[in-house]
């Protein structure tokens, strides 16, 4: 994917950018993000929703499968 001569460059840019003093914060702080992108999946899996959204719209109007049509007042089954 990446060779040592990109990552090296890669490293002396963001210094330049940011400066050495910030390099620790913003790497821990993309760790954290990372950690919970990578939960929510998980998540997501576990739960049996798969991650992706549909490309078309789906026949009751939802783009989301997830998505409860309906309001507060509406009680399920016979009336």
């Amino acid at each position: 994917m990446f060779g040592i001569s990109e990552i090296a460059i890669f490293l002396i840019i963001a210094v330049l950018i940011f400066g050495a003093r910030k390099l620790p914060e913003l790497a821990r702080s993309l760790g954290k993000s990372a950690r919970i992108l990578k939960s929510e999946a998980r998540a997501l899996r576990s739960d049996g929703v798969s991650p992706t959204v549909p490309s078309e719209p789906r026949a009751d109007g939802t783009d989301d499968p997830r998505v409860i049509r309906g309001t507060a007042t509406e009680k399920p089954g016979p009336h």
